[in-house]
């Protein structure tokens, strides 16, 4: 099932993704815009590349020498019903449904078949133009398949230490592809560093300073120094207490002189 999965990932002929690979590619071609050239060849490479890793995976992991050690594989064993059998069901749609499909989905039929669910519009006309192309844009798509299974085959079975010598050879192209772009690097200089100290200024400044510091904390943190400067007040001595009845006393003589006198 693994085989033929992998068989209509590279678009070989009677597979589904054959059909599906093919209308793609031909559509692109038939569109005739420089918009169209640039998807196809495009489209062409990426069939390349689907190809040999799909088949780089499956010699790997189903072909060669073995890279697992003696426990794991003691543990190796097939699949429960559960998971072969839809395994079985997408295995015959991967043989069947471009063949049985094609011709509604992508062919002559498909203006009934679809109905209303796809518009499209009357001066595109790629989808019809598409099975009028030239015969090499037809065959190419299932040549770069077989030179992708090729590639990985010689790679992967028969020169297994090409892989090697080859990313040794690419150097900085090689690290460049292999870190996808750097892409997750740049992203995360981009995007992700500046958010987390956006975010952090935020927390520590605005939340943390502002918003706790001025409303409850520092609410909080006022009545509970003023709690603890009048309870150093009551220290449990007389005299202490004698002396702030004198104050108050005093204090309230100034003020009946000073504003009743």
């Amino acid at each position: 099932m693994m085989w033929i999965g992998f068989l209509a990932l590279a678009g070989l002929p009677i597979f589904a993704g054959f059909y599906s690979k093919d209308a793609i590619l031909e559509s692109a071609f038939a569109a005739h815009t420089g918009m169209g050239q640039f998807a196809f060849w495009l489209g062409m490479a990426a069939a390349v590349m689907t190809a040999f890793y799909s088949w780089r995976l499956l010699f790997m992991t189903f072909h060669g020498t073995s890279r697992a050690d003696e426990r794991t594989l003691a543990h190796i064993h097939e699949s429960p019903k559960s998971m072969t059998a839809p395994l079985v069901v997408l295995a015959a749609g991967a043989i069947l449904a471009g063949y049985i499909g094609g011709e509604s989905f992508v062919g002559g039929g498909m203006a009934k078949f679809w109905g209303n669910s796809i518009f499209v519009l009357p001066a595109n006309t790629a989808l019809v133009d598409a099975h009028v192309v030239p015969l090499w844009v037809k065959l190419v798509p299932v040549i770069v398949g077989f030179i992708g299974i090729a590639l990985a085959y010689l790679m992967y079975m028969y020169r297994p230490d090409l892989p090697a010598k080859v990313a040794e050879k690419a150097g900085v192209l090689y690290r460049f592809l292999y870190n996808k772009w750097y892409f997750d690097e740049l992203y995360d200089f981009l995007f992700v560093r500046p958010a987390f100290v956006l975010g952090r200024g935020f927390w520590k400044s605005g939340d943390g300073d502002l918003i706790d510091g001025v409303g409850p904390d520092g609410i909080a943190s006022a009545v509970r120094d003023i709690a603890r400067r009048a309870g150093s007040l009551q220290s449990g001595y007389l005299y202490h207490y004698a002396f702030a009845m004198l104050l108050g006393i005093a204090g309230l003589v100034t003020w009946f002189l000073v504003v009743e006198g």
